[in-house]
């Protein structure tokens, strides 16, 4: 269809809109401050090929901002492949259980168990693979960064940022690169690419999909970007096409909940950069401005 048919599409009305945002914002606090969430992040600790001694002393290989001074051994084999073995008395369990040792099955390979993850105390930590690269990642929910949480600015809710875009589908889907904040490049295959009108103009937007039929994720920046947004990238999902509309073929973009990346609240999350594609000519006044508590 063309685009003008997606604007035909019924809207929900202005207080409708509203009241949408206004819960969803209240959700994504929810999440955001989980004892689990982004906020509890106090490390990232790149792993070494071997043995990587991990506790809070300052002798050990990787040096954790919690826990007992030697918490054990991480170790790092050549195909990959990584392995914890505690050390004595240092009180540490893998997935709940009083163990001493276990493979560590990276946040990459886990499926929807999640990745192994060892306790030590109120902290934690879990293996991840970035683009081969293996890590440790540590959270606390002592974490300065949840304990001391600012809060969140956002511009005005504005249902006039709430766009029904036209879906314009790719057959074969593309390939787009996307850079990391560790300086990695992922390549993700876009379905498709969103196209609307605002001021007059026409613009498009390019997602991926971070799990087989889950929601179109967008990494976008706009004329907001390093200003009154966060400058590397904000995040926005939007529903399959068609989902919850009157016609097929439309996307709905409500900017009012594009929100900042993890790396907007703390230096250990690996966040991707808005793609030349999706940085947006225009000043998109809506959704999350910056952590006034950035790092």
């Amino acid at each position: 269809m063309h685009a003008t048919d997606a604007s035909a599409t019924v809207q929900p009305s202005d207080q409708a809109v509203v009241k949408q945002v206004e819960q969803w914002r209240v959700d994504r606090i929810k999440r955001l401050t989980a004892p689990d969430g982004w906020l509890s992040l106090i490390g990232l600790e790149w792993l070494h090929q071997g043995a990587n001694r991990v506790g809070a002393a300052a002798d050990n290989d990787i040096v954790l901002k919690a826990g007992p001074d030697h918490l054990g051994t991480v170790t790092l084999a050549a195909d990959g492949a990584v392995h914890f073995t505690a050390a004595t008395g240092s009180g540490a369990s893998i997935d709940g259980k009083p163990v001493s040792d276990a493979a560590l099955v990276d946040d990459m390979h886990a499926g929807k168990a999640g990745p192994t993850t060892v306790h030590f105390g109120t902290a934690s930590f879990y293996a991840i693979d970035r683009d081969g690269r293996k890590g440790l990642r540590v959270k606390d929910p002592q974490a300065e960064t949840r304990l001391h949480f600012q809060g969140i600015d956002y511009f005005p809710i504005d249902p006039s940022w709430r766009i029904v875009a036209e879906w314009v589908p790719f057959q074969p889907v593309h390939t787009l690169e996307i850079g990391t904040e560790i300086g990695t490049i992922d390549k993700v295959q876009v379905p498709g690419k969103a196209v609307f009108h605002r001021d007059g103009k026409t613009f498009e937007l390019l997602p991926y999909q971070e799990e087989p039929g889950g929601e179109l994720f967008f990494v976008i920046a706009d004329r907001t970007s390093g200003k009154e947004t966060y400058g590397a990238a904000r995040f926005l999902y939007a529903a399959l096409p068609g989902g919850g509309l009157t016609r097929p073929g439309s996307v709905v973009l409500d900017f009012n909940r594009a929100y900042n990346p993890p790396c907007a609240f703390t230096p250990y999350a690996t966040c991707p950069l808005a793609p030349p594609e999706n940085r947006l000519g225009i000043a998109v006044t809506a959704g999350e401005k910056k952590y006034a508590g950035g790092h």
